[in-house]
């Protein structure tokens, strides 16, 4: 798994070096709208509709939606959500500040990464590479995940026929001067029909809940509390 601090550094620095002169007009705008071309801005959503090809979409303060059936290369905010609609393609998506939601069906090639934000994930959506927070939950509907799923602080919940190959992580939190950060504990779930290829390693405390009806490899650093029925216990 890749750390967090450099991810989110890389995201801002592409996000804010991805105005260029010839997109003043963009970044003047408080909504605009991506066809054929790609469409970056600074302060203003970006709305890609329907239809469309390899557009590549960045802005800083701003949300991103992609319409159904869309491609696009990348997606990339700073302070804003990442909304990829039904059936949609993306290379990978990244955010720091806001939630990125994936329609049913849709694909991400590559990553899918969040620093404070929840990061959810429709029927049958697909990402082939890592989905990664540190403060935000984690939901897959009936959904594939390939490179492993890892957090610090973000609940985790596998639902239906949920797929995740490469395990799950939730790392540690490091304390810093008198202040230590790990006041959440994670609420890891592996509902009934899901199933995690790989180790599941917790370096921190969390309340893990795995149903008599999932298939999981080794666990690491917590004792799983089985459960029958759809759901845990409150």
């Amino acid at each position: 798994m890749k750390r967090y601090l450099p991810v989110a550094l890389l995201v801002l620095l592409a996000a804010a070096g991805c105005v260029n002169a010839s997109d003043q007009s963009a970044a003047a705008s408080s909504d605009a709208t991506a066809d054929d071309s790609d469409l970056h801005s600074v302060n203003g959503s970006i709305h890609v509709l329907a239809g469309r090809k390899s557009v590549d979409a960045g802005t800083v303060n701003g949300n991103i939606r992609v319409d159904d059936g869309a491609a696009v290369a990348a997606a990339h905010t700073v302070n804003g959500d990442i909304r990829i609609g039904a059936h949609a393609t993306v290379a990978s998506l990244h955010t720091v500040n806001g939630a990125i939601t994936l329609g049913a069906g849709a694909e991400v090639k590559e990553t899918a990464s969040t620093v404070n934000g929840e990061l959810e994930i429709g029927n049958e959506a697909r990402v082939g590479g890592a989905v990664s927070t540190v403060n935000g939950k984690i939901v897959l509907t009936s959904a594939v995940v390939s490179g492993g799923i890892a957090t610090v602080n973000g609940d985790i919940n596998l639902k239906g026929s949920s797929h995740v190959a490469g395990g799950i992580v939730v790392r540690r939190e490091h304390s810093s001067g008198w202040f230590n950060f790990e006041r959440h504990v994670p609420r890891i779930v592996i509902g009934p029909g899901a199933t995690v290829q790989g180790e599941m390693r917790f370096e921190r405390k969390v309340d893990l809940y795995v149903s008599d009806r999932a298939t999981i490899g080794a666990v690491v650093g917590a004792t799983a509390i089985p459960f029958s029925g759809e759901t845990p216990p409150p």
